[in-house]
C-alpha cells in the first residue's frame, strides 16, 4: 500500500462521475468540506491483505495525526499512487476497515466516495510535517527505500513541536508582547511578527517576482523537472553570476579559505547520520551500488570533514572556510514552494568559522552581523532582524544583543526557546518582507555548540591540550536565488507605489542601450558601440526594424538604466542625450562621460559581459 498524507486547513471534495460499476452509493449530493484535517491519499496494491492493511493504514494515520495534532482524518482512495493496484473490492474493504478502526479510537474519520471521479480543492498547511509519503508492507513495517520522496529529521519534527516565546525587543532591551507592541512606523517588523507567530506560509496567489522574472527573460520553471527547480536564461545567469562573485569576494576578503566539496554523501557515515538528525531539513536520497546516499543541503558536511582532517593550532583561530554551493538540495514540500523564495535546488554561499571559545565566537558573530547589515544596504534591501536564542544564553548576554540591535537602529524580533531542537545556541536572520507580507531570511549566522564533537574536530591550545572549537554557520547573503527574489519583490512594491522599477545598475543585464532614429543613423550607432564596449560597461543596440516609440518603450520595459537615442543632432554635436532611469531625467554628455558614469556604478563590484548578441535583431526570442 502507498499513502500520501497532507495536513490541510481544509479539503472540499465533490463527486463528478461514476468511475466503476460497483461504486458506492453517494450519501450526500454536492461537495463535502472537511476542516483542520489530515487527508490520507491511499492506494491499495496487489497482494495486500485486507485486514492487515486496514490496521496498518489506521496505525499510520494515527501516527501522523498525533504529530500534527488533529483528530479529523479523511481517507481518500487514489489509485494513481501505484502502478499495481489491487482489485476495487479489496481496496474498498481496506479503506472502510481503516475508517472503522479510526472511529473506534476516538478519531473523526471519513472516506471520500469510493469508485467515483472526484474534484477537490485542498489548502496544505505547509509546515515541515504537513506532507509525508509512506509505503506500507504488512504488520509493523514501513519501507525505507531510497526511492521515497523524503526523509524527515528528528530536528525537523522537534522544530514543529517546539514551544517558543516570541517578543519584540526595543533599543533599550525591553521585551514586548508582539500583539501589544506599538510598531509605529515599523510596519515591516509587524508583518514579520505576524508571519512568525501565525505561521501562515502558503501564498494565496502567485508572488509578483515570478511574473517579473518571466517577463524579463531572467529565470523560468524547468518543465523537464518539477516546480522546485529552475532554468536560468542568459540575463538571469548574468545577474546570478555577479551576485555569486560579489559574495565570494566578500567572504574571501574576510579571510575565508575557499574550498569545493561533493554534492552527495554516504547516509550511513556516523558523523553525517548524527548531523542530519539535528538539521531541520528534508533530504533527497539516491542509490549507488546498493549504497544509500543523500544530496547535500548545505556545505557543512564537506567543510566539517575537511576540518576533521586538518591540524589546527590556536594560532590559526578564528579560521574560516567558504564554499559557494552550486547546488544545495532540500526537498521542500509542494505547499511551501514559492518561486525563488523557497525552492529545491539553490546556490548557498556557505561560510563556517571555527572559534577557540565563546568570546571569539561572539566577536565573529558581531562582525558577520555587521557584514549582513552592509550587504543588504548595498543592495538597497530593507530587512528586519530576528534573533533566535536559548533562554539561558539570552539572560547571560542580553546587553550584547541590545548593542547589536542598536547598530541596526530599530527594534528586533526575538524568539526564545528553552530546549535546543538543533545544534545552535543562538542565531540571527535578516528577513526581507515581500509584497504579500511573507518573510524570508536572507543573511543568517548561527553559533553551533555540537558539531565539533560530532565530527571530532580539534585544535591544539596554548598548553598543548586538544580542545573543541565552536563553529559559526554563516550565509552573509542567503541563497543567491532568494536574493534575486528579494530584489524583484522590492521592485514590485516600488511599481505598486507608482515608481519606476529597476535593478541596481551594476546588476542590470543591459546598462546602456543605443537606439537609432532611422536607418541612416545605424553607422554612427555602431561606432559609439565600439567605443563604449571597449570600456567596462554592458551596451547593446536596438537595430530592429521597429518604430522609434516601440524601441523606447521596450527599453523602458526592460528597466535599462541608461538609454541613448541617436539622430542627426547627436551625430552633428558629438554629444549624447542620455535618459537616466533612476532619476527620470535627461542629461547631455559625451560617450566617455557616459562610460565614466556607468563605470562609477560598477566600482568595487564584479563585472561580466552579457552572453547575448549586441544587436537585438540577432537575439532569439526566449
Amino acid at each position: 500500500m502507498r499513502i500520501l498524507t497532507i495536513h490541510a486547513d481544509y479539503i472540499e471534495v465533490e463527486p463528478k462521475k461514476q468511475a466503476i460499476k460497483d461504486a458506492e452509493v453517494l450519501k450526500a449530493k454536492g461537495p463535502e468540506r472537511y476542516e483542520e484535517v489530515l487527508v490520507v491519499f491511499t492506494a491499495v496494491e496487489e497482494g495486500d491483505d485486507e485486514a492487515v492493511m486496514a490496521e496498518r493504514l489506521a496505525q499510520e494515520s494515527i501516527s501522523v495525526a498525533e504529530q500534527v495534532k488533529t483528530k479529523t482524518i479523511l481517507i481518500y482512495p487514489l489509485v494513481h499512487l501505484t502502478s499495481k493496484p489491487s482489485k476495487p473490492a479489496v481496496a474498498r474493504k481496506v479503506v472502510e476497515g481503516a475508517e472503522k478502526l479510526l472511529n473506534a479510537k476516538g478519531y473523526k474519520a471519513s472516506h471520500s466516495p469510493f469508485g467515483w471521479y472526484k474534484g477537490y480543492t485542498l489548502k496544505c498547511k505547509g509546515h515541515p510535517l504537513s506532507e509525508l509519503s509512506r509505503e506500507l508492507h504488512g504488520p509493523g513495517t514501513v519501507s525505507a527505500k531510497a526511492s521515497q520522496l523524503e526523509e524527515v529529521s528528528k530536528s525537523l519534527r522537534q522544530e514543529h513541536e517546539l514551544k517558543s516565546r516570541f517578543y519584540i525587543m526595543d533599543l533599550e532591551g525591553n521585551l514586548h508582547d508582539p500583539e501589544k507592541f506599538d510598531y509605529g512606523k515599523h510596519i515591516a517588523l509587524k508583518k514579520l511578527a505576524t508571519y512568525e507567530t501565525k505561521k501562515v506560509r502558503a501564498y494565496e496567489k502567485e508572488p509578483p517576482h515570478i511574473k517579473i522574472m518571466k517577463e524579463h527573460s531572467l529565470i523560468n520553471y524547468e518543465p523537464g523537472s518539477d516546480s522546485g527547480n529552475f532554468r536560468l536564461l542568459p540575463k538571469g545567469r548574468l545577474v546570478k553570476k555577479l551576485l555569486d562573485k560579489m559574495i565570494t569576494d566578500w567572504c574571501v576578503a574576510h579571510g575565508a579559505l575557499e574550498v569545493e566539496t561533493p554534492l552527495m554523501y554516504d547516509y550511513e557515515h556516523p558523523s553525517l547520520k548524527k548531523y542530519m538528525d539535528r538539521f531541520p531539513a528534508r533530504q533527497y536520497v539516491v542509490l549507488s551500488d546498493e549504497k544509500k546516499l543523500f544530496l547535500r543541503f548545505a556545505a557543512c558536511f564537506g567543510q566539517f570533514l575537511i576540518a576533521h582532517d586538518m591540524v589546527i593550532s590556536h594560532k590559526h583561530l578564528p579560521m574560516k572556510m567558504f564554499e559557494l554551493t552550486r547546488y544545495s538540495f532540500r526537498r521542500e514540500q509542494s505547499g511551501e514552494l514559492a518561486g525563488l523564495k523557497r525552492l529545491r535546488a539553490f546556490t548557498m554561499p556557505d561560510m563556517h568559522t571555527f572559534a577557540a571559545d565563546m568570546d571569539q565566537a561572539k566577536d565573529e558573530f558581531e562582525q558577520q552581523y555587521d557584514m549582513g547589515l552592509k550587504w543588504n544596504r548595498m543592495l538597497g534591501l530593507e530587512t528586519e532582524v530576528a534573533f533566535r536564542i536559548q533562554d539561558d544564553f539570552f539572560k547571560e548576554n542580553k546587553d550584547w544583543y541590545v548593542n547589536m540591535a542598536k547598530r541596526g537602529g530599530k527594534p528586533i524580533f526575538v524568539e526564545l526557546f528553552k530546549e535546543r531542537y538543533a545544534y545552535f545556541i543562538t542565531k540571527f536572520e535578516f528577513n526581507f518582507v515581500d509584497s504579500m507580507d511573507k518573510a524570508s531570511a536572507l543573511t543568517t549566522v548561527q553559533i553551533d555548540v555540537e558539531n565539533a564533537e560530532t565530527y571530532d574536530i580539534n585544535f591544539v591550545d596554548k598548553d598543548g591540550s586538544k580542545q573543541r572549537p565552536l563553529i559559526l554557520h554563516a550565509s552573509i547573503s542567503g541563497s543567491t536565488e532568494r536574493v534575486i527574489y528579494a530584489l524583484l519583490e522590492k521592485q514590485a512594491m516600488e511599481m505598486a507605489k507608482g515608481k519606476k522599477a529597476m535593478l541596481p545598475a551594476w546588476l542590470s543585464p543591459t546598462q546602456i542601450r543605443l537606439i537609432p532614429v532611422g536607418e541612416g543613423h545605424k553607422e554612427h550607432m555602431h561606432k559609439l558601440f565600439s567605443a563604449l564596449n571597449a570600456r567596462n560597461v554592458r551596451v547593446d543596440m536596438d537595430d530592429r526594424d521597429e518604430p522609434l516609440g516601440k524601441k523606447i518603450r521596450d527599453a523602458q520595459m526592460e528597466w535599462v538604466p541608461f538609454m541613448v537615442v541617436i539622430g542627426d543632432k547627436e551625430i552633428q554635436s558629438g554629444k549624447l542625450a542620455v535618459t537616466i532611469r533612476q532619476t527620470d531625467s535627461k542629461k547631455e554628455m559625451t560617450a566617455d562621460e557616459l562610460a565614466d558614469m556607468v563605470e562609477k556604478e560598477n566600482k568595487d563590484k564584479p563585472f561580466e559581459k552579457l552572453s547575448l548578441p549586441a544587436e537585438l535583431s540577432r537575439r532569439p526570442v526566449i
